[in-house]
């Protein structure tokens, strides 16, 4: 079935690449992780990957201050309360809680999920006892979980003080987790924009990963408008400063509980803000395949340049004399190293490790016991790279084909599908929709008199007569040929009284900043049309 799966060409076992999961956890095991086991890749960098890291369900995690309601946030979504849930104006969660499907409703300690193989937390033993007492597992049987799993995290405090009392190093543990979410929450609250020093240190954390983060600016319905406005700007310009990329992080605004609003009056915003949010959630299954992807390559490309450096240190060590001296002289040097390898393998900047992260663990490293390169193993995962993800690649597209449907059901997501309350329901294009009245009709009378200065023939108006009166809405012609594609119900070129209202209705609906259809409603139909 997929032979490119065996280099020698000779025919393997199909069921081995039969599925991207699959595929992936061979590609790792039999090129990517030699590479990384020889070059001690899992004490600089991030712990080798198990199958649970490729089988899980996509992962949400939710970062923010304290009280800026990311446990809110996540009853908002399942509509249910969570086992461990606690929600307080105060510093109420006090640890990581993964919130998974279950077919009962319980809590797993931390040191249990650790040694669970279906879970993909086990290399989280390392962060010890300090961090598992804080690292339990809600499991409950709900829809949404049955798509995603969802990371709670402790608010994040200011002052130095919090930040020791942890026990345990709360930036690098969100750095696990980030490597292995689909998507990164940052939480902030409209009332509470001062950003302290532990969250930027964790979001310059995350700096590796801006393609997974979004930032929700939660509570924005107890504010006004002029206010929100300044909020909106004032966090824009603090992100600025820290994520210091000259991308803008998308920043969803509302009020993401089951609640009344306080201040009404950016209700349409909330609501296309947050489908916004719930459409790009319910994506993440559709895409965790490709997720998987691009993270193994992210990892790969990283591993060949930390083979490229380790192999460097050990090339320039003295093999008598002199070796903790020259130790101390290639981490003080390691720019200039960076800078040698960079120019000889033509390798971009962004794909080297962070400088001082670096020579902060290769102080603690044994130089002596470094392995000099080895060319075949970095031929191995350059041949991954350039044949063997391409072609997996294709394999993606072929299950996103197979379920164009995966996405997240139940809880919030189901609230605003259907019905009255859908987002955009009985707006635009879709007034009138469960109207008895043909809704072009309470305007025909004003579009009838225009009509009649056309000098119809027939009952009908040419092309070149109609569009005399279209252009003056103004509107680009690409969008006034859509209007009169949809509007020319019967196709003859023609428009008659009752087509010509529905272009002018049409033209209403555009210029009140509403998109066309890409078909005719059923509601908008002409009376004399329908059945045609």
């Amino acid at each position: 079935m997929f032979s490119w799966a065996n280099k020698d060409g000779k025919k393997k076992d199909p069921e081995l690449f039969q599925t991207v999961s699959d595929g992936l956890k061979r590609l790792y095991r039999t090129k990517l992780f030699p590479l990384e086991d020889t070059y001690r890749f899992h004490d600089f960098h991030s712990p080798a990957l198990e199958d649970a890291d490729f089988d899980n369900k996509p992962m949400v995690l939710l970062v923010g201050q304290y009280s800026t309601g990311k446990t809110t946030f996540i009853r908002h979504l399942m509509e249910q309360d969570f086992p461990g849930m606690r929600i307080g104006p105060e510093p109420t969660t006090d640890s990581f809680i993964a919130v998974m499907y279950g077919e009962q409703e319980g809590l797993i300690p931390g040191n249990a999920l650790v040694v669970d193989p279906k879970k993909p937390f086990r290399k989280l033993n390392a962060f010890g006892n300090a961090f598992l007492n804080r690292f339990i597992c809600a499991q409950m049987p709900n829809p949404v979980l049955d798509s995603i799993s969802i990371i709670d995290t402790p608010g994040i405090l200011s002052g130095e003080k919090q930040r020791i009392s942890r026990g345990y190093d709360f930036a690098a543990v969100l750095e696990w987790f980030a490597e292995r979410v689909d998507r990164i929450i940052l939480l902030f609250d409209a009332h509470k924009l001062d950003i302290s020093d532990e969250f930027s240190e964790v979001i310059r954390a995350l700096k590796n990963h801006e393609d997974k983060m979004r930032v929700v600016l939660n509570k924005a319905d107890q504010i006004g408008t002029q206010q929100l406005m300044r909020v909106y700007g004032a966090l824009m310009w603090s992100l600025g400063k820290i994520v210091n990329t000259p991308e803008v992080i998308r920043v969803y605004i509302g009020s993401f509980w089951a609640q009344p609003l306080l201040v009404a009056d950016n209700r349409k915003l909330f609501e296309a803000e947050e489908q916004d949010l719930f459409r790009d959630i319910q994506g993440l299954p559709r895409n965790a395949a490709l997720r998987k992807l691009n993270d193994l390559i992210k990892r790969a490309r990283l591993a060949k340049v930390h083979a490229y450096i380790i192999s460097a240190l050990k090339k320039e060590m003295p093999n008598v004399f002199g070796k903790e001296n020259k130790k101390k002289e290639l981490i003080a040097n390691l720019g200039e190293i960076y800078a040698k390898i960079e120019k000889e393998h033509q390798i971009s900047p962004g794909d080297f490790p962070k400088l001082s992260k670096m020579q902060e663990v290769l102080a603690a490293q044994d130089f002596t016991k470094f392995q000099g390169l080895k060319p075949k193993l970095l031929e191995t995962v350059e041949d991954m790279l350039a044949n063997d993800i391409a072609k997996l690649m294709t394999l993606v597209r072929q299950e996103e084909a197979a379920m164009p449907s995966q996405s997240v059901q139940g809880g919030a997501f189901e609230g605003t599908m259907n019905g009255p309350f859908g987002h955009g329901y009985g707006e635009g294009a879709s007034e009138g929709i469960d109207e008895l009245e043909w809704i072009v009709a309470r305007d025909k009378p004003t579009y009838d008199e225009i009509f009649y200065t056309l000098s119809p023939v027939n009952g009908k108006v040419s092309g070149a007569m109609a569009k005399k009166e279209m252009v003056k809405s103004k509107l680009p012609n690409n969008v006034l040929g859509k209007i009169w594609k949809l509007a020319d119900v019967d196709k003859d070129g023609y428009l008659d009284d009752e087509e010509f209202a529905l272009a002018n209705h049409l033209i209403k609906v555009k210029l009140e900043g509403h998109e066309m259809p890409a078909d005719l409603p059923d509601h908008l139909v002409p009376p004399s049309k329908r059945g045609l």
